[in-house]
């Protein structure tokens, strides 16, 4: 940005969009926050807004599944005044409100009551709950301090229940920081520069590589860019484990307590690599840093920002590497992750049946690719339609064969819990071309022209409703052919489809059978002071009946159209059409 965050905020929000969705500026900056920096989309930004008559406190609240994070934001959006610690006071109150679910759904405002209930569920799941204060003021010396101890409070809370929280003070610089960010979100590239004057360094070459060895006071930590939202630590085997993992409370134990000068020796240290660093003009600079071990401890680190502030004696072992192979990369960031436990789903990507389907993927497809790992980027000159991603595939195969496109938020759960059922098992790559194909027309309906006319809170739901919509197109071959209990290939169901000139109608039959499945349970009633929840009914199995109530009403109704009813009908006989061999039995998934 090249003006002021403010006034570059204040002509951002006179647009249309911002004038015509929210009431005040407040609600405006809030907005613009979570779509420029959490890159909400305009309809979820829309829906993620929660301030006016009873928010108690709470402007806006989202649920990041790919974080397994809930943040919850309060925005002052002022010029040139000071912030006094009103707005930190509130933030407290909102974490207070948020321990007591029941109590607070039932005096809070509706917009926020559908909100609590998704929380609820994430609660439930272990989420971990990230306060922001974002504001374009900056704030007073005596709120610094309260600042510093609502940190204190809250880290000393977490360690003691199953309620992990942070909160982070977002200001002018840090939305500044954020936003260049996210403009480079899709291929982030970090490059920072370490003050040499406040480290201790000892520049060495090992293996003709160059490495710099610095001991690191915990205030410099806390000015890398990207930890908090993830991207310096793209090459990590795994992102945050949350404040509630043994390991990250016993760092924070150590940074409030009596013995945080023993920080240095009590921590294995932290491992960076970098595509290219010098030292000159007393600073270190590194050009596509990226942390590959360390994840864990510098969220906790940030998470305690303000104490780490007031820490001039209390340093932490860095490890620089002059890394630009990606392969080699790759090996470091497996072998120094020992800190804590690597769980199954970190290295997943090098587990022999992924690599066995990669293989077997890309000789059948050579111009194809199967990216395994978070990150890898195809090489060579590929077929775009042919790119499958084994996260991807993980959703879908739960979503197809297990019919359980409830779980496919879960990344965790895919790739840990339902690994077995999902991947240790011979599968035709064939099948996986078919999936990647019916996900990518289903891909299509979700675009932001809309064209089937979704309901709007589908549309918010983006980055998981879309894998009901392929349930939903699976089941549209099984309940034709009478095997609702049974699972259709996929493969032959597109080729079947592909055939018939129906792909682009099957897909719209799904989806609107999807799309009234929803608004049929949005009006059921409700039973005691509870709301209807979009999203807890996306990721419940409930709404698996619903989606093929509407499925079967459709095939029933059509012939009673009157304007190409039955032609449709006839059409759709033919394209959805398979043998009985082309059905199998469902993986277990629960």
């Amino acid at each position: 940005m090249v003006c002021a965050v403010y006034e570059k905020i204040s002509a951002d929000i006179a647009q249309d969009y911002y004038r015509d969705n929210f009431h005040n500026d407040g609600q405006r900056f809030v907005a613009w926050y979570l779509r420029n920096v959490h890159l909400r989309d305009p309809i979820q930004a829309r829906d993620d807004i929660t301030d006016g008559a009873d928010d108690k406190q709470i402007d806006a609240v989202f649920i990041d599944d790919d974080k397994a994070t809930i943040f919850v934001i309060q925005g002052k959006f002022i010029g040139t005044s000071s912030v006094d610690a009103e707005p930190l006071r509130e933030v407290l109150s909102a974490w207070i409100q948020l321990r007591d679910l029941v109590r607070l759904q039932e005096v809070c405002n509706n917009k926020l009551k559908q909100k609590l209930s998704e929380v609820a569920e994430a609660i439930e799941d272990e989420y971990e709950v990230c306060f922001e204060l974002i504001t374009t003021g900056a704030l007073t010396d005596g709120a610094q301090k309260d600042l510093a101890t609502f940190q204190k409070q809250l880290a000393e809370l977490s360690a003691k229940d199953e309620f992990p929280a942070t909160l982070l003070l977002v200001n002018e610089d840090e939305i500044r920081r954020r936003y260049d960010i996210a403009l480079e979100r899709e291929n982030p590239s970090l490059s920072h520069s370490l003050d040499l004057s406040a480290c201790q360094t000892l520049p060495v070459k090992i293996a003709g590589t160059q490495v710099v060895i610095a001991v690191v006071p915990l205030s410099e930590c806390i000015k890398f860019p990207g930890i908090k939202d993830g991207t310096l630590f793209q090459k990590n085997v795994r992102q945050s484990l949350g404040l509630s993992n043994e390991v990250n409370k016993g760092i924070k134990n150590t940074i409030y307590g009596d013995r945080h000068r023993d920080f240095f020796f009590f921590h294995n240290g932290v491992t960076a690599i970098c595509n290219k660093m010098e030292m000159k003009d007393s600073k270190l600079h590194l050009h596509g840093v990226s942390v590959v071990n360390g994840c864990q401890s510098l969220n906790t680190i940030l998470s305690c920002s303000e104490r780490v502030k007031t820490l001039t004696d209390t340093s932490l072992l860095f490890r620089f590497y002059e890394i630009p192979q990606r392969d080699r990369a790759d090996k470091i960031s497996i072998n120094t992750n020992s800190q804590s436990a690597v769980k199954p789903r970190d290295l997943r990507s090098n587990d022999k049946h992924v690599l066995s389907l990669k293989r077997a993927y890309e000789q059948k497809f050579p111009n194809g690719y199967f990216i395994s790992k978070r990150g890898e980027v195809p090489t060579g000159v590929r077929e775009k339609s042919l790119v499958v991603d084994l996260s991807e595939l993980g959703k879908q195969l739960i979503s197809w064969h297990s019919q359980r496109p409830n779980v496919a938020y879960s990344e965790t759960k895919i790739f840990d819990k339902y690994f077995e059922q999902l991947f240790k098992r011979e599968y035709r790559v064939e099948n996986v071309d078919a999936l990647n194909k019916w996900m990518s027309q289903v891909s299509r309906a979700w675009s932001k022209t809309n064209p089937l006319g979704l309901n709007e809170t589908l549309l918010v739901m983006r980055s998981y409703a879309p894998y009901h919509h392929l349930y939903a197109v699976s089941m549209c071959f099984a309940i034709a052919n009478n095997q609702a209990d049974r699972v259709p290939d996929p493969e032959a169901c597109f080729v079947k489809a592909d055939t018939a000139g129906m792909v682009e109608d099957i897909v719209k039959i799904a989806g609107s059978s999807l799309n009234m499945a929803l608004e049929a349970a949005a009006n059921e009633a409700q039973p005691g002071n509870r709301v209807f929840s979009p999203q807890n009914w996306i990721k419940a199995k409930t709404c698996l009946a619903g989606i093929n109530f509407a499925i079967r009403n459709y095939f029933g109704m059509l012939p009673l159209m009157p304007q190409g009813g039955k032609e449709m009908k006839a059409k759709l006989d033919s394209a959805l059409s398979l043998k009985t061999d082309d059905f199998g039995y469902r993986w277990a998934a629960d």
